[in-house]
């Protein structure tokens, strides 16, 4: 795990997530803008409680919100799947 990928789970802890998967699909993206820039691109799968009744977007904004200023300069793309318990 990059110091990278252990500080996105740690912001995402307030979150208590009961399960997280985070993969770094950067390879994938060599050569594009972002990836120039230095900026990495992540899929996340996260399960977490507080997402329950809540919309796709609003799920979403709590991700941003955890992470915070890692999404203004260390990650450049994050593809979110949020559910909550049982819907996966």
């Amino acid at each position: 795990m990059t110091p990278l990928e252990a500080a996105i789970r740690s912001r995402l802890a307030v979150l208590a997530p009961e399960r997280i998967e985070l993969d770094d699909e950067s390879a994938r993206h060599a050569g594009h803008a972002g990836a120039q820039g230095g900026g990495r691109h992540y899929r996340l799968t996260l399960v977490s409680a507080q997402f329950r009744g809540k919309s796709t977007l609003a799920r979403h904004r709590l991700v941003y919100e955890a992470l915070g200023p890692l999404m203004e300069r260390d990650v450049h793309a994050l593809a979110i799947r949020a559910y909550a318990p049982g819907e996966t």
